[in-house]
């Protein structure tokens, strides 16, 4: 056999490791291990936690909260009360107490709570932060963090003030794909970044009652592909551009935009270019490039599964994943270990103040740039640079 001299050691003899790109593996040998291991005792052994909200989103993080062994939902604050015990019998909640808003002090108040999740629409969101920051507990809350940049700031100024953590869930960080691309880009494997590309396209739509009280289409869709970027580069834009337009008049009524592309410039030179569309038809549609001097970086969509019918008509395979929901499923999940982890004294915070309001504020840019039809500049100052970012 031509071959025989490549010939190596039985595995049973010398077995050859497991690939470190497969973080489900390592999960699960995590769990094993438990989250104390070689780390020592954590700060709170169960967290106890309070829900905010139980709407399309709620229910992605409830799932994630009943299947994870290291948190207790005390409480959940719902304003319908139509929905709680359907929510209680199909989430098996039997022991967690549902209140209604006016009532959420009682569930502040309870010393068995650590932190709670907000989930709620978002000019409801400063209040709720505020009273679970002035009540001693941690906070975890949907993007955006209030409706404007000084509303931020204020949250994070209390945040401080009573030594509590404040979490803003930018989810995509957390995603295993994009994770990838952001160590292969700070490890330089395709050398200094030039272009980045970016396709975001929503599915499923977004119903008109929940657009108008989104905080427009920069602050609640477009923030994701701005901290994801930015995130990945390292750097904040100096320049941006806004071209914005409607296909659907029922979005162009409330006085949003459904169809955008936004051009960032960065001071090291590199240039972003972001296409967004607020559906759809096919199904939820996120891919990335990022080029650079050596080499390029691509994410494509991804799909429920790998099967390939071939016949006479060609190759077919399943679509892409049709919701946010599902594409992000697992981004949700590490997204609330990490939480979990920052309260138990094993992570620092990997979404800073800084960080956040750097993207609060482009976001502003942004819209300032689709009003006027000009090109926006941004300056910097030091103190606003987010730790792991540089200022060119």
């Amino acid at each position: 056999m031509a071959t025989v001299k490549y010939a190596s050691a039985s595995p049973y003899v010398e077995q050859a490791p497991l690939h470190p790109s497969d973080h489900r593996q390592a999960d699960y040998e995590a769990r094993l291990q438990g989250p104390e291991a070689g780390q020592g005792n954590p700060k709170v052994k169960r967290i106890g936690l309070v829900l905010f909200g139980t709407g399309r989103q709620g229910f992605v993080h409830l799932g994630n909260i009943v299947g994870n062994p290291r948190v207790s939902l005390k409480y959940v604050i719902e304003a319908d009360r139509t929905k709680w015990q359907a929510t209680k019998e199909n989430w098996n909640l039997e022991n967690t107490t549902f209140l209604h808003p006016d009532d959420a002090d009682k569930a502040l108040s309870d010393q068995s709570v650590h932190a709670i999740l907000v989930v709620t629409p978002t000019p409801t969101h400063c209040a709720i932060i505020d009273a679970g920051l002035s009540a001693g507990k941690h906070v975890f809350c949907e993007k955006p963090m209030a409706e404007t940049e000084e509303g931020i700031r204020t949250c994070y100024a209390k945040a401080d003030e009573v030594g509590r953590y404040l979490f803003c869930a930018f989810q995509r960080r957390f995603d295993p794909t994009f994770r990838d691309i952001f160590n292969r880009v700070r490890a330089g494997e395709i050398g200094k970044v030039q272009v980045i590309k970016a396709s975001s396209r929503d599915s499923p739509l977004g119903p008109i009652s929940y657009l108008k009280v989104s905080g427009g289409v920069f602050k609640d869709a477009l923030v994701h592909d701005f901290d994801l970027l930015t995130w990945i580069v390292g750097e904040l834009p100096t320049e941006v551009f806004v071209n914005g337009s409607n296909s659907f008049a029922e979005v162009a009524a409330i006085g949003d935009l459904d169809t955008t592309a936004v051009n960032f410039k960065f001071p090291s030179g590199a240039i972003a270019v972001i296409d967004h569309c607020r559906f759809a038809a096919y199904g939820y549609d996120q891919r990335i490039e990022i080029f650079g001097r050596t080499g390029m970086l691509s994410a494509d969509n991804e799909q429920p599964n790998r099967a390939v019918l071939t016949s006479y008509t060609g190759r077919h395979t399943a679509p892409m994943l049709q919701t946010f929901m599902s594409r992000f499923a697992e981004a949700y999940r590490v997204e609330l270990e990490h939480f979990i982890d920052v309260v138990q004294g094993y992570s620092e915070m990997l979404v800073t103040g800084k960080m956040t309001l750097a993207v609060a504020k482009i976001c502003e840019a942004c819209a300032e740039s689709h009003k006027t039809g000009k090109k926006v500049v941004i300056t910097w100052a030091d103190d606003e640079i987010p730790e792991g970012y540089v200022k060119i």
